[in-house]
């Protein structure tokens, strides 16, 4: 992955004249110097480790799965946020690990985590590194702790087995999605988790932040798809999942997926999984307001049937084209209305059929079918967005990502006040944005929000930009708690998020997770300030 930005350097395109033009005169981005800094000229500190805790490392995992030189810190340092990427384009890598440890089996980890328990060393699990929360930046000082390891975790890349009596599989978490999906796929089956971080993301991620996937509608939330872990702690091993559903008990399962390595290293999972479709098909709606096309979902995600993919883009989105990165500025014929997209899959029958019922529904709930090509473009370009934040913040522009979600009743409220207050902020910075939002997740009950947000970077004179952009994140953080969301759908807590988290689940709750984590890990070192605040912060 390139270090200083998204993906694969080979994918990343500049922005055509026509783009950067309109940012110009909508947003009055201009070009500054905003390329990144040559990855040579990055200064890391020395590490801090000892030969001591270096030779312990060692005997865990072998000399050459303990790196410390300076290419391998710099690559492991922080994730993927945008404040991410500014920090490290500039190049700032304050956050650098001090080495870098790559386990190949359950065991190993164990091993690592008694040594560093034993040394007070933080533990940083990494497995695609696409965190995009603040997930791989621990706060050591809340711990007391002076030095932190990034757990990489690429050598536990198999898929164990597949169980195709009860169609399950077990994959160990360094298992990067694409090569995932390959392998399953040789033996005729899909995961059907396809996020937007698909090309790098990792199953132990996955599991770790409760993704969620873009044919969620069809497939479900990987947490649904998780039907057994192993976990690796400072105290032991646990060994969870003995049914697919269990009355014995509170659902440990429950308590490790979202965890975020706070309370242990994820060592394999146990997923279901479902045979390859025969076939698959996208198609476009447009809906005159957002409010209709949301009661569009919504009368499908109750009443059925469902599509494998829904998905809707507010009219912002729908003017700017975002539906469809590689044609940003493009948008809808007209750009008038929002633009829905509904995938199928199946055998050619079973899509016919599926399709025509949604199609009733659809019509009836006011949508103008607009054919496979909006559907299709989507699709071609469904992991581009990423790529398209690179170009922006090359040309000056910034950036960035945020969701929810709530109760279908909740929804209006919830949107305009997240909307709303990242607008107020942002252009009482001086830098007034072009806030956009989509529904890619539905359920009966409710439905998440995906906000992105484009501005100009501020002037020298107006302040930093990551300044900027966390007055305006802290404001629609707590639009999303006062209008009764959650704190994130799928993105994750991480450190960004966390005091937030810490206010939506409340005090005797912290306290609970407080208490998990003193008895999976007394020293405190598994990615300490992620997800659980220090006593007295909340």
């Amino acid at each position: 992955m390139l270090w200083s930005g998204w993906g694969d350097p080979a994918k990343a395109a500049p922005l055509p004249d026509p783009v950067t033009g309109l940012l110009r005169d909508l947003l009055g981005v201009t070009a500054g110097d905003a390329a990144p800094v040559p990855l040579g000229e990055i200064e890391v500190r020395d590490s801090r480790l000892g030969d001591g805790a270096l030779g312990a490392l060692r005997a865990a995992v072998g000399d050459a799965n303990v790196r410390t030189d300076h290419e391998s810190r710099v690559r492991h340092t922080r994730g993927k946020s945008t404040p991410d990427l500014l920090r490290i384009r500039r190049g700032d890598a304050a956050g650098a690990p001090d080495a870098v440890v790559l386990p190949s089996t359950h065991d190993e980890v164990l091993d690592v985590l008694r040594a560093c328990a034993e040394r007070r060393i933080a533990v940083v699990p990494f497995g695609g590194g696409t965190s995009v929360v603040g997930g791989l930046a621990p706060q050591l000082t809340s711990q007391g702790l002076s030095s932190f390891v990034a757990l990489d975790l690429r050598r536990m890349d198999a898929l164990v087995s597949v169980d195709e009596v009860s169609r399950t599989a077990v994959l160990q978490p360094g298992l990067r999605a694409p090569r995932a999906e390959a392998l399953l796929r040789e033996q005729g089956y899909t995961l059907g988790h396809f996020p937007q971080s698909y090309e790098w993301a990792s199953i132990g991620g996955f599991a770790a932040a409760r993704s969620s996937g873009q044919a969620s509608a069809g497939y479900g939330r990987f947490d649904e798809m998780v039907m057994g872990l192993t976990v690796a702690t400072p105290e032991g091993g646990l060994d969870l999942g003995r049914a697919p559903r269990s009355a014995a008990g509170p659902d440990l399962r429950q308590l490790v997926l979202g965890s975020e390595g706070a309370f242990g290293v994820i060592t394999s999972v146990t997923v279901r999984i479902h045979p390859l479709p025969a076939s698959a098909a996208y198609e476009g709606w447009r809906f005159a307001s957002f409010e209709t096309g949301t009661g569009a979902l919504r009368r499908l995600a109750q009443d059925g049937p469902m599509p494998v993919v829904l998905r809707l883009s507010d009219e912002a989105e729908t003017m700017v084209g975002l539906a469809d990165p590689g044609a940003i500025g493009g948008g809808l014929p007209d750009a008038a209305g929002c633009l829905a997209v509904v995938g199928y899959e199946g055998t050619p029958e079973e899509i016919a059929e599926r399709r025509a019922k949604v199609r009733a529904a659809l019509t009836g709930a006011g949508g103008e079918h607009l054919g496979a090509g909006p559907g299709e473009k989507w699709e071609h370009g469904r992991f581009n967005a990423p790529y398209l934040r690179d170009s922006l913040l090359d040309v000056g522009a910034f950036v960035e990502t945020l969701e929810t979600a709530t109760f279908w009743s909740g929804i209006p409220a919830l949107y305009e006040a997240v909307k709303g207050a990242l607008t107020t902020t942002l252009a009482e910075a001086g830098t007034p944005p072009l806030v956009m939002c989509h529904i890619s997740h539905v359920y009966p009950a409710g439905a998440s929000l995906y906000f992105t947000v484009v501005s100009a970077q501020p002037k020298e004179v107006q302040g930093d930009v990551l300044t900027h952009w966390e007055q305006a994140k802290h404001a629609a953080n707590n639009a999303i708690i006062s209008a009764g969301g959650t704190i994130s759908h799928h993105h994750g807590v991480g450190s960004d998020h966390r005091d937030w988290y810490a206010w939506e689940v409340g005090a005797l709750g912290m306290d609970v997770l407080r208490a998990i984590k003193d008895r999976l890990d007394p020293a405190g070192i598994l990615n300490p300030g992620v997800l659980v605040p220090p006593a007295g912060r909340e």
